[in-house]
């Protein structure tokens, strides 16, 4: 489940009002989320919780709720 605070940050990054994001939801499914935004996404994530993901976990991920899991892992080390 993605958590409200992740939600809050993917939109305020996308300059959306609201959006219904489920674990399976892909980046292209996101009205605006494009390469560029993508990269101010992780930005904004890793800011706001003050995490830092690797290259290489960034580019495992295939849906919000992989970036959801990865937020939780580096939150619970």
């Amino acid at each position: 489940m993605i958590s409200d605070k992740l939600r809050k940050v993917i939109l305020s990054e996308l300059d959306l009002d609201d959006f219904d994001f489920q674990d399976e939801t892909k980046a292209t499914e996101v009205p605006g989320w494009d390469s560029l935004n993508h990269v101010n996404i992780i930005i904004a994530v890793e800011k706001h919780f003050g995490i830092k993901f690797k290259s290489l976990e960034i580019l495992r991920l295939k849906n919000v709720g992989d970036l959801q899991n990865l937020v939780d892992s580096k939150l619970n080390k």
